[in-house]
């Protein structure tokens, strides 16, 4: 199973979003096929979403900081709970992607194709420049909404 892009949408108001084809690497190497869509605006510029379709009522969502993404295109990235290095599928020879979340004593790896996180990335980056994150930003808001609800 090639790990591609099923759908990926424009630019649009300020998101990107896709939806993509990832494995769920189980006990001695088993592959699950799983949906994932990967969500990014640009009111939470450093953050991408993720939501997995685990076939329950409700997705399975995790936030992954969009810079870690991309630096585990080329080397191993994060601590804690989302992790992230370049690896190549055994089975294809196919460049990917592996992504890790939760703790280190009860974690879900991931492979996606790096190509498409790397095209995903890509139209986040034309979103919101690197670097240009905090621009998005309304810092005096954010802190009267913080402050309101204390």
């Amino acid at each position: 199973m090639s790990l591609g892009v099923a759908e990926m949408s424009s630019i649009n108001r300020g998101t990107v979003s896709a939806g993509l084809d990832l494995r769920l690497v189980g006990p001695d190497g088993v592959m699950v096929p799983l949906r994932a869509d990967l969500h990014y605006s640009s009111q939470d510029p450093y953050a991408v979403g993720m939501s997995l379709d685990t076939g329950m009522d409700e997705p399975v969502k995790w936030f992954l900081g969009r810079d870690l993404l991309a630096a585990g295109l080329h080397g191993r990235e994060g601590i804690g709970e989302v992790r992230a290095w370049p690896s190549v599928a055994s089975a294809t020879g196919e460049k990917t992607l592996t992504i890790v979340l939760g703790p280190p004593g009860g974690c879900a790896r991931f492979e996606v194709g790096a190509a498409v996180i790397e095209a995903f990335l890509a139209r986040t980056f034309e979103l919101v420049p690197g670097g240009q994150e905090t621009d998005c930003l309304d810092l005096d808001a954010e802190l009267a909404e913080l402050l309101s609800q204390a």
